[in-house]
């Protein structure tokens, strides 16, 4: 008899997760990283919704800047086509997902009776949920789309994104002090960050970008979010915190349109790609448990 052919086994993809810390790490070796790469002031780069007005957060806004794309306008097929515009044949869409952590339902009396608003509709209140619930989406950039207008980039006045960057300086509560010549650093110990001179900066974005880093260290203080602040340089928790400092200065710069320079710290990158693998090894650990729990 004949041997029976089989079909080839289809490549499963890997989880949303492990592809966004496979692809980091790639590119965290290569030194492709977004906040790997200076960023331009007044050219505001991360991937938005032009149709839903949303602008990506958290790990879906690293993944869709990991994309390596120069125009950072996403949206899902179906919002394109409502604008006439057409995904081009052959494109491959992006995942990102969302996490809902609360719910609205209908407010009720004791008797389980639905309150009614002035409108005659029900009231709603806010509840957290015992089970967050995650949604998957999948988005095309606007290079995958055809019909689409020119990106427009509503770029803000100078003054105006120093005035926004120096509100966030001031109302941080953090002491700034310009005591270095070429040293810029957070100090957890006196809660302060320490500065070259504003004329030692080549230009007032280039200050407010390496201002808003260090700030965002300060974030990290006992009497905010507690991180561990007791690394020094070379240690990975040291490395760790200019990990999280290096997103959020990114996200805050771009926000802010004042831009966002790389601190050139190669020293780091082997922590940082040792740190993604942690959190790859941590989430399949909780993700085992989880299973087990639910008897999956």
């Amino acid at each position: 008899m004949p041997a029976t052919k089989q079909a080839p086994k289809q490549t499963k993809k890997p989880p949303y997760h492990e592809q966004i810390a496979n692809k980091l790490i790639e590119q965290l070796k290569a030194g492709t990283a977004p906040w790997q790469k200076p960023w331009q002031a007044g050219q505001p780069r991360m991937p938005h919704n032009p149709i839903s007005g949303t602008r990506y957060k958290g790990s879906n806004a690293i993944w869709l800047a990991m994309q390596c794309r120069d125009d950072p306008r996403w949206m899902t097929y179906k919002q394109a086509n409502s604008i006439d515009a057409q995904v081009q044949k052959g494109q491959h869409g992006t995942i990102v997902q969302y996490w809902k952590l609360f719910d609205q339902i209908d407010k009720k009396d004791d008797s389980g009776k639905k309150i009614l608003g002035a409108d005659g509709k029900p009231i709603k209140v806010t509840v957290k949920l015992d089970k967050p619930r995650v949604f998957s989406s999948v988005v095309f950039n606007a290079e995958q789309i055809d019909g689409l207008p020119e990106l427009e980039v509503k770029q803000l006045p100078e003054w105006q994104r120093h005035e926004r960057a120096e509100k966030i300086l001031q109302n941080s509560g953090v002491p700034i002090k310009h005591d270095q010549y070429d040293n810029a650093y957070y100090s957890p110990a006196t809660d302060s960050v320490h500065l070259p001179a504003r004329s030692q900066f080549e230009t007032a974005d280039s200050f407010y970008a390496v201002a808003c880093h260090e700030i965002c260290h300060s974030s990290g203080h006992s009497s905010r979010l507690n991180r561990d602040m007791t690394g020094r340089f070379g240690d990975e928790s040291y490395a760790k915190e200019e990990f999280r400092a290096e997103i959020s200065s990114l996200m805050l710069g771009d926000e802010l349109q004042i831009g966002h320079e790389f601190g050139q710290h190669a020293a780091y990158v082997d922590h940082w790609v040792r740190y993604c693998r942690m959190i790859q090894k941590r989430f399949y650990g909780r993700l085992g448990m989880r299973k087990r729990y639910m008897g999956l």
